[in-house]
């Protein structure tokens, strides 16, 4: 999976073809640690670098030279569970700032 394009006119290149972690995180049902770990290993031997991963709970720190990070927002978890959709201002940045905390990295790539 080595076949890359660039992102927009940035000079960036990122794999054509991405890993989506939303299933990686709580939001399908219990999600096994072990086994999230086994696939993010998987996709670095493979070449899949670039990782959507709103709204993961944990990240590889020892890989972060090696993967691009994307995420998203809009989607948050009422106090009964429900869901609500955003795209305020002040709640996409509460949603950045929280996947730097929940990533435990520095900055994010897109």
């Amino acid at each position: 999976m080595t076949f890359l394009r660039e992102l927009g006119k940035t000079g960036v290149k990122i794999p054509a073809i991405g890993l989506g972690c939303m299933g990686i995180s709580e939001f399908y049902g219990s999600a096994d640690e072990q086994e999230n770990i086994k696939v993010l290993n998987r996709a670095i031997d493979i070449g899949c670098t670039f990782w959507d991963t709103a709204p993961m709970k944990f990240f590889l720190k020892e890989c972060r030279n090696e993967v691009f990070i994307c995420t998203k927002f809009a989607f948050s978890r009422g106090p009964n569970g429900e869901f609500k959709i955003s795209g305020k201002p002040e709640y996409v940045r509460q949603a950045c700032d929280n996947s730097l905390k929940r990533l435990g990295v520095n900055c994010i790539d897109l």
